[in-house]
């Protein structure tokens, strides 16, 4: 694995104009995630240039944009404000250890190479937590877009002082927020291509404010502090260090969930694949600078990504130049940041929550699947209203329970047990049903294809008690392409049963990593080995006559007739 991220000069002057304007959309986005975060303004800024410039150097994926993000904003926002209550000197201090530490968990699951399993989530746990964190973001921006403060109690705080915000609301301030989003939703697409509706909004709203009304009339931001930032020692507390712990594995994991799927959207616009486990240590890489330099942290941003792209990036220079305009912007244009309405950046964070949440998946989830959507909206209201680790928790259990019933189900339709040889339930050769017909539905047919997993355990325990009586029991392992564990010791268990009751037992076509598993079991000690044969034809003469039976001499004959379409395919 090479240590740095792809950087070449044959795409110069589409790398340049690439980064240029990804820093375009990047300022408003950070001083807007920054604010609304609590954490302020220029923690936005840091975040973007630090995760941004570490990302684009070491990460594994050329043209992804990193900076805050909307999903990794409204987290890191719940975790300032849990630690802050809870130790309000320390709090936001502790704040930045959490991404630190999350960044070191990114890191990790890059070095062990985790990163193709980590967006192995279900769709409707992936939809459903976005939605909700799309929710909350426009929930905690109701109040900066009414002029207000954000009451105490995040969501649940904005909602129960909503009459107070409404009875209490800044005409002017609202009137900045709602020009803001008109700006956004309503500005021509082909104009878009020239200048970021984002950035256009920032700008025409806060020259309007200038214009139209007094410097003081409206909050803003203020001035922010020119200049790189400071270095902070990691704070710990032992009373939090579980708080802290969690919150730093879902962050982490919020963060490689969102900077994969982005990077899966670049390379299908760019034609290249990203490497996976590279790119989670450059994430991790880039949130750790951010937390040890009081940034927010970060992951690769979707919109950034797809426009820098289109503009012509193809390397990590155009990340790169990116980065030195966001510096540039810190170093000597801090202060004209300083007149920007907080509402207009309401504005910009409320659009990001509308377009968080999937709408499109949403319309149609109950057509779908309407279980899905069951969990899909069950997720949404626990992110909103309880919290975002429970959300993912019971969402991920109930997801995968429905998940294994459904194979269950499926797996069950796999395992055959028949002992007429009229079942519709295996098609038999003519002579395989001459054997079954001179068993006398003494002799037990065990059909099982494809992978038996789990799933399959309960149907081959109940296949094997539905018929008393047996004098054999014939495994037919012929389509058998894996036998999984919980299957292997249900069908180990179905073997005793027979052998202690002094019955036969004959397996047949078991390829090499059933018959490994079965050697593995010790049923060795239990199943001879002349009892082990190729065909299903061979198994079951030998189930019906005994071993004298091996010595009718069309067996050979009949067995060219013996398989059957099932084992063709």
């Amino acid at each position: 694995m090479q240590l740095f991220n792809e950087i070449n000069l044959r795409n110069v002057r589409g790398d340049v104009f690439g980064g240029i304007t990804a820093a375009v959309i990047a300022l408003p986005m950070a001083l807007a995630f920054g604010v609304a975060s609590g954490a302020g303004a220029e923690a936005g800024l840091y975040g973007a240039i630090l995760v941004g410039l570490f990302a684009a150097l070491f990460g594994g994926s050329p043209c992804l944009m990193s900076e805050p993000t909307g999903p990794m904003t409204v987290v890191f926002t719940a975790v300032i404000t849990k630690l802050i209550a809870s130790d309000p000197a320390n709090g936001m201090a502790m704040a930045f250890t959490v991404v630190i530490l999350a960044g070191l968990f990114q890191i990790l699951l890059g070095v062990l190479r985790l990163g193709k399993y980590v967006t192995l989530m279900p769709y409707t746990v992936v939809s459903g937590f976005m939605s909700g964190i799309g929710i909350i973001l426009i929930i905690l921006q109701l109040a900066p877009s009414l002029g207000e403060p954000v009451p105490a109690g995040g969501v649940i705080g904005v909602l129960q002082n909503l009459p107070e915000l409404v009875a209490g609301i800044q005409p002017r301030e609202t009137l900045l927020a709602a020009a803001t989003l008109a700006i956004l939703f309503l500005m021509p697409a082909r104009l878009t291509r020239y200048i970021p509706a984002q950035l256009a909004a920032l700008v025409v709203v806060t020259l309007a404010s200038l214009l139209l009304l007094d410097l003081d009339e409206v909050r803003r931001i203020g001035a922010i502090t020119a200049g790189l930032p400071e270095f902070r020692l990691p704070v710990f507390s032992i009373d939090q260090w579980q708080i802290i712990f969690v919150d730093a594995i879902v962050l982490g994991v919020l963060g490689c969930i969102d900077a994969l799927l982005t990077s899966v959207v670049a390379d299908s616009l760019t034609r290249q694949e990203h490497n996976s486990n590279k790119e989670l240590v450059g994430q991790g890489i880039g949130n750790v600078m951010s937390g040890l330099f009081g940034g927010l942290p970060g992951a690769g941003a979707t919109m950034g990504t797809v426009v820098a792209i289109q503009s012509g990036a193809r390397s990590a220079l155009a990340g790169l130049v990116r980065v030195a305009i966001l510096i540039v912007v810190v170093l000597w244009a801090a202060d004209l940041t300083a007149v920007i309405p907080l509402a207009v950046l309401a504005g910009i964070a409320l659009k990001v929550g509308i377009n968080i949440i999937d709408w499109g998946f949403l319309k149609r989830a109950h057509r779908i699947s309407p279980k899905g959507s069951v969990v899909t909206y069950s997720v949404i209201l626990l992110t909103v209203f309880v919290d975002l680790i429970v959300a993912v928790g019971i969402g991920l259990f109930v997801a995968n329970v429905m998940t294994v019933m459904r194979l269950s189900e499926l797996q069950a339709a796999d395992v055959k047990a028949v002992t007429d040889p009229d079942s519709p339930d295996i098609e038999l050769s003519p002579y395989e049903k001459d054997m079954l017909q001179e068993a006398g539905n003494k002799v037990l047919l065990l059909y099982m294809r494809g992978s038996i997993i789990f799933g399959a355990s309960r149907a081959i325990s109940r296949r094997n008690s539905e018929v008393e009586g047996l004098e054999a029991l014939v495994v037919d392992m012929t389509d058998m392409k894996h036998l999984g564990v919980s299957s292997s010791l249900a069908l180990e268990q179905a073997i005793l049963d027979m052998v202690s009751a002094g019955k036969a037992v004959y397996v047949a076509g078991a390829g090499e990593q059933p018959r490994r598993r079965i050697e593995n079991l010790g049923l060795l000690e239990h199943i001879p080995p002349k009892h082990f044969q190729d065909t299903r034809a061979n198994a079951l003469q030998l189930a019906v006559f005994g071993p004298a039976g091996t010595a009718n001499e069309d067996m050979e004959d009949n067995n060219a007739d013996a398989k059957t379409p099932d084992s063709e395919g």
